[in-house]
């Protein structure tokens, strides 16, 4: 089952779009206010979706939601490449947030469900990274894919018909899953999966240990999936900056030269968030356990944003009009490389947290109720995103128009500034009311 969980992890981030898709809705003519709220618009309909759809994959059967979940994908993908206006974008990002809706936390509950069945829970963290590690991969390959078709075509679009055939074959791949990974179920009447969202709603709000882990998702997660994708646009401003300094790009599209740098930095990126999730566990082991990890994480991440508003303050990107413009070399051959390590950075730490978050999360909740307390922290991560990524656009767009510095440094300020609140929260929740760490071996 390993190689099964794996390959849906490999599968998955088969999605060849991924990796230029914010240049993509700037193309198409978007600012980074509409792209925020597009990306809001997305979180609001995963969220209205998301814990029912995990109730039903709790009772009804997973493996039937992770099916329904890629064939919505596979809509959204479709509808993505010809969608030529805002309305059609909107079509398509609510099948692709149907899509997320059904995934969300139900394969993560389906890897704990195998582990309990084969004795194997003290391996949460390991296996989950494992697999985890293996989607990263997936993210690398798929990056090589895309840049190399993009280079050859010197188009956008049809990156998203690529990405339809690897969710068929993960449609293959969940056949092959056992009857046991389904889980226990109650029955498959509406009144059930009501008391089933009840319940689990009921306890992620009255358990300390559950409420403590649902808000410091909103920090965490919430706030990277609003500001990840920015690194695309900077790489694309490195391309133009690599023009002015007389490297020989001029002879290609601006898609060819966003490729010829987002390529190589994505595939680094996914390489080392692939080490990241498959050595989380290690992390645990080194720093005394997942609570500690995740205090150290909380650190990382606020010294990060802060170095990255720093680093884009002083390397402009961003006309007025979302369409990159050509920064002053000495700047963003400082500011810029700055920039781009800090997104890395960030990328690598979301990778291993994210191993320690569900590990914690499985730790305080139970068998029955596995996919969806899963989708309610997913829910509440998405709430953050929803309410962030708008923010983070306009303000883009604001500092872009009328200064001071650089446009992108919104967004480090914006996520220092959140990264920071929860890290004192966390701190003050734990001391008190410190959660249980069976992977602790300190008093």
């Amino acid at each position: 089952m390993l190689f099964r969980f794996s390959l849906y992890g490999f599968l998955k981030n088969q999605r060849y779009f991924e990796p230029f898709f914010l240049l993509i809705l700037l193309d198409r003519g978007l600012s980074f206010t509409a792209v925020g709220f597009l990306i809001a618009f997305r979180e609001l309909v995963v969220n209205l979706l998301e814990i029912p759809t995990g109730a039903i994959a709790d009772v009804c059967g997973r493996r039937a939601s992770l099916i329904l979940s890629f064939l919505a994908y596979i809509a959204a993908f479709a509808v993505f490449a010809e969608a030529a206006s805002l309305p059609w974008l909107y079509a398509a990002m609510f099948c692709f947030a149907v899509g997320e809706a059904f995934r969300t936390g139900t394969h993560k509950a389906m890897i704990f469900t195998w582990l309990r069945l084969n004795d194997r829970e003290h391996e949460r963290t390991k296996v989950y990274g494992y697999t985890r590690s293996w989607s990263q991969l997936g993210s690398a390959a798929s990056v090589v894919v895309s840049a190399v078709f993009v280079l050859v075509s010197g188009d956008y679009a049809a990156v998203f018909y690529l990405s339809i055939a690897p969710c068929a074959l993960n449609i293959v791949n969940f056949l092959g899953y056992p009857r046991e990974v389904d889980g226990e179920r109650s029955g498959a009447s509406l009144g059930a999966v009501v008391r089933h969202t009840w319940r689990s709603l009921r306890d992620s709000f009255r358990k300390p240990g559950l409420r403590g882990l649902v808000l410091e998702s909103v920090g965490f997660e919430g706030t990277f999936d609003a500001v990840k994708d920015y690194l695309q646009p900077v790489l694309s401003a490195a391309a133009l900056a690599a023009a002015a300094h007389g490297v020989s790009v001029e002879r290609y599209s601006d898609p060819q030269r966003a490729a010829l740098f987002i390529g190589p930095v994505y595939f680094v990126v996914f390489i080392l968030t692939s080490l990241g999730s498959r050595h989380a566990h290690r992390f645990c082991e080194k720093v005394g356990g997942e609570e500690r990890a995740a205090g150290r994480l909380w650190a990382v991440a606020s010294a990060v944003y802060a170095l990255l508003t720093i680093a884009a303050f002083t390397a402009p990107g961003v006309s007025d009009s979302g369409a990159q413009e050509a920064p002053r070399a000495a700047g963003f051959s400082l500011g810029g490389a700055a920039m781009i390590a800090a997104f890395v950075a960030l990328h690598v730490a979301q990778n291993v947290w994210r191993p320690i978050l569900i590990s914690r999360f499985d730790t305080h909740g139970s068998e029955a109720q596995g996919a969806t307390i899963l989708s309610i922290e997913s829910q509440a991560q998405r709430i953050g995103t929803m309410l962030i990524a708008p923010l983070i656009g306009a303000a883009v767009d604001t500092v872009a128009r009328h200064g001071p510095g650089g446009a992108f440094w919104p967004v480090g300020a914006i996520g220092a500034t959140i990264a920071c609140a929860f890290t004192i929260l966390a701190r003050a929740r734990r001391s008190r009311a410190p959660l249980t760490d069976p992977a602790d071996p300190r008093p």
